[in-house]
């Protein structure tokens, strides 16, 4: 549904904070604080993440599964697959 990393980069994006993203999305700091400590995707209450999810939309975030396309236009960011680092040359 959603990666910590992409809780936190929404967040970003927006400019807000744990607390005022609890507050948007009607749960409390320490259940943000969680979610974003978590890692891969998001584990909890699926009322409480999907109450998170909403208010990100809300607020204009739109979130992008693995191999999904992003039809809505707009600026953002997509993490891509990591690139293992060149190898030195000697």
């Amino acid at each position: 549904m959603i990666t910590s990393a992409q809780m936190r980069a929404a967040r970003a994006m927006l400019g807000i904070d744990q607390r005022t993203l609890a507050k948007l999305a009607g749960v409390s700091v320490p259940t943000i604080q969680r979610m974003e400590a978590s890692g891969g995707n998001v584990r909890g209450i699926v009322e409480s993440l999907t109450r998170v999810v909403d208010a990100l939309n809300r607020a204009g975030i739109e979130l992008i599964a693995e191999n999904a396309r992003s039809e809505d236009g707009g600026r953002g960011v997509r993490l891509k697959q990591p690139v293992p680092p060149p190898e030195a040359a000697p």
